[in-house]
């Protein structure tokens, strides 16, 4: 293995959130607009041969963590295919996955073989009529029986809820209920404006602290628990309970200190924050010839002027352009 990757702030970066397709069958209200986003063309997503490329370069340099997220990952024809062979790569001592349930039931059996280190199901409704209205899809059901199905496989499974006044706030205590009969964590995210049309909300009421202090309130025994390194939640435990809260700071970016992470967008563009604009494209540099020295040496340029934190990150994006690309484009 080469030299860690450290930025120039100290941090050291062991961790990559890889993007395998920006489509996706839900339409998420936080996510994309009802009319959903023009896609790229297949061609211009990292292929499978170089997706694999890139991780075992990155495994080289210290990257010993990585997530799939998408869009929905299993969107994407052959993925299993693709996790197995992620799986053999030298140095890759996590494998975590954040899907949206509604294809994965069938291949869990599958992930259990593959020895998924944990997948992140995300579910911002326990009402199905408010599931309805958050994704615009007909699918609680599927979602549930994947939930229930990562549980009897023993898959340390997290549950991800956005918070979005107006639309799910009446979920927030029985999904904390959820933790009383399940070992799950439950973790609830603030909105951000990664929907594609820019922030739904001029102030955002439900911070982190709105989120904890409704919490308490049915709750008031609720407590704090140390948060593992690198963690983006603040962690909470109710005595009784068998799983863990979690609240994510997401807009506030209270947890951008201890960051530890790069995202690779479907594209190949390499985000050093997941608030700037993109940095390079790997995809470019491998399709026009680049060795793996050439490689290493981008990356490690660019983790080398790296912002300080989300609000610097966002200050600097190219032309002043706010941010307002779906998440979906961005990877999750």
């Amino acid at each position: 293995m080469g030299q860690q990757l450290f930025d120039n702030h100290g941090r050291l970066i062991n961790y990559v959130r890889l993007a395998v397709t920006d489509r996706c069958n839900l339409r998420c209200f936080y996510c994309m607009p009802e009319e959903g986003i023009k896609y790229v063309p297949k061609n211009d997503l990292l292929s499978y041969e170089e997706m694999l490329r890139l991780m075992h370069l990155l495994a080289a340099m210290g990257i010993e963590k990585v997530r799939i997220t998408g869009g929905e990952p299993f969107v994407r024809k052959d993925m299993m295919d693709f996790l197995r062979a992620l799986r053999q790569i030298e140095g890759i001592r996590k494998i975590n996955i954040t899907t949206n349930g509604t294809l994965t039931a069938s291949l869990i059996p599958a992930l259990k073989a593959l020895k998924i280190d944990s997948v992140n199901l995300s579910l911002d409704a326990l009402d199905r009529e408010r599931f309805f209205q958050i994704t615009r899809r007909d699918e609680f059901d599927t979602v549930m029986e994947t939930f229930q199905l990562l549980l009897q496989y023993q898959i340390p499974t997290k549950i991800n809820a956005v918070v979005m006044d107006g639309k799910n706030i009446a979920d927030l205590i029985p999904m904390v209920e959820l933790t009383r009969q399940y070992p799950v964590s439950v973790r609830f995210i603030e909105e951000m404006p990664f929907n594609g049309e820019g922030a739904h909300y001029e102030t955002l009421h439900w911070n982190h602290i709105a989120i904890l202090n409704h919490i308490k309130s049915a709750f008031p025994d609720i407590y704090k628990i140390p948060d593992p390194p690198h963690s983006t939640s603040y962690n909470y435990r109710i005595p009784g309970h068998q799983g863990t809260v979690g609240i994510i700071a997401a807009y506030t970016r209270t947890f951008c200190g201890t960051c530890n992470r790069i995202r690779i967008t479907p594209q190949g563009g390499l985000k050093t924050c997941l608030y700037d604009s993109g940095v390079f494209n790997v995809r470019d540099l491998m399709r026009a010839g680049a060795n793996d020295a050439a490689l290493e040496t981008a990356f490690r340029e660019a983790i080398g002027h790296r912002a300080k934190d989300g609000w610097e990150a966002e200050q600097n994006r190219q032309f002043g352009l706010p941010v307002q690309e779906s998440m979906s484009t961005i990877g999750g």
